[in-house]
């Protein structure tokens, strides 16, 4: 198994500037100037009812923003239609469908195509059918925006007092929308978007298998159940507090925080989501500043292991520096911790919030290698990481592409 994994660590990322180079040749399409046009130019609407009970309760479908139009029973488990389903809308393959109902990033609703099998929905929303001059896939990606969408339906949509959509299903094709009116040029467009579609999932199921790859390996080499050929020696049972010092950061007023000055003050959200940082002036002993390279393990809600990448900063209350004896590898360290936090996230299944304090951390046990079987699993799980991260880097570079994509095709 060993060998697969480093057989993959060693494959190049042969197929990427083909891929690539092919995209972007069908970006570049001469065409005519597109003429805004009334979106009931490309659409109208359709009134056809499930009167003949053709569709059942099993057959209703659901309209979301992630995953588009799909069977309400797929999606949810379950259907939440009434007793009969008479009067619900039918919808073909090719339907467009809106929501008349607010979400939290769509306030007047979502606009999608149904690419899936045919099937029936609640007199809440507007069914329409392509017009000879569409094709109508090129309707997902133009409303695949949020802006676009929310842009396009606010002057048209009128909110009620329950906060429903007060709009008739004809009013919503009132507006204007800028999409080739010829045919071929949209299935040219739809069939490029696509291929980045395709792209990008085939990308993330890739960082999916590395991640569970991962978490393989950690399980299988801290249990050694898996270990490397020429290492045959017991590990020894030590204490963490043996092996390491755990640094708690300083914690600060909030008139302590600047908004500039010497030294970043690095907190747990800026490992995370949260992109704002605070200063300080303040000269500190040296032990409450982290450098590049060292290694931090944020101990909140959101807690575990970290290598410091970036300039000289403060570290704030809630997270360690991890100062590690000399018999202790810091990438064997490091995944040691990560492991450990895959175990306490598997024993809660989410269903608590786990709390690490100092002295569990300190009496917790560890088996621990030689110094060179550590370096040499330490090693391996630095190149998964490093194929993982390069992965995510070309998902977002994909998932960067296409947002431009759909920004500038359809000005």
């Amino acid at each position: 198994m060993i060998a697969s994994i480093l057989w993959v660590l060693a494959y190049q990322r042969c197929g990427v500037a083909a891929e690539f180079d092919c995209l972007y040749s069908e970006v570049f399409l001469t065409r005519n100037a597109w003429e805004k046009r009334k979106l009931n130019y490309f659409l109208h609407v359709n009134e056809i009812k499930n009167k003949s009970e053709i569709y059942s309760k099993k057959d209703v479908l659901s309209v979301s923003g992630e995953f588009g139009i799909v069977n309400q029973i797929e999606l949810q488990g379950r259907s939440f239609a009434g007793s009969s389903v008479k009067n619900y809308g039918v919808v073909e393959l090719g339907d467009v469908v809106y929501t008349k109902s607010p979400l939290k990033k769509n306030p007047f609703g979502i606009v999608k195509v149904n690419r899936n099998k045919a099937g029936i929905v609640s007199t809440l929303y507007a069914i329409y059918k392509p017009q000879t001059t569409l094709y109508s896939p090129i309707i997902d990606y133009y409303f695949q925006s949020d802006c676009r969408v929310n842009n396009y339906l606010k002057p048209l949509v009128n909110k009620g007092a329950k906060n429903d959509m007060k709009v008739k299903n004809v009013d919503v094709l009132k507006g204007n929308v800028t999409i080739p009116s010829e045919i071929d040029e949209q299935r040219t467009i739809v069939g490029l978007l696509n291929k980045l579609d395709k792209l990008i999932a085939a990308t993330q199921d890739k960082i999916d298998a590395l991640e569970q790859a991962k978490k393989a390996l950690l399980q299988r080499l801290f249990d050694q159940s898996w270990r490397f050929k020429g290492y045959s020696d017991p590990w020894e049972k030590r204490k963490l507090g043996e092996l390491a010092e755990f640094i708690n950061g300083r914690a600060y007023k909030q008139d302590e925080l600047l908004a500039s000055g010497k030294y970043p003050v690095l907190r747990v959200g800026n490992f995370y989501t949260n992109d704002k940082w605070y200063y300080s002036n303040l000269e500190l002993p040296e032990k409450y500043y982290a450098e590049e390279g060292d290694l931090l393990y944020t101990w909140s809600a959101t807690f575990g292991p970290h290598i410091w990448i970036g300039p000289k900063v403060i570290y704030h209350y809630h997270i360690w520096k991890v100062a590690l004896k000399n018999i202790f590898e810091k990438d064997f360290a490091l995944q040691f911790f990560e492991a450990d936090r895959v175990r306490l996230l598997n024993s809660t299944n989410g269903s608590t919030m786990i709390h690490v304090t100092k002295k569990d951390m300190e009496s917790k046990g560890i088996l621990l290698p030689d110094v060179y079987e550590q370096r040499t699993i330490g090693d391996l799980l630095k190149r998964v990481d490093h194929l993982i991260a390069a992965t995510q880097s070309r998902l977002s570079s994909l998932e960067l592409l296409k947002k431009y994509l759909l920004q500038d095709l359809f000005i």
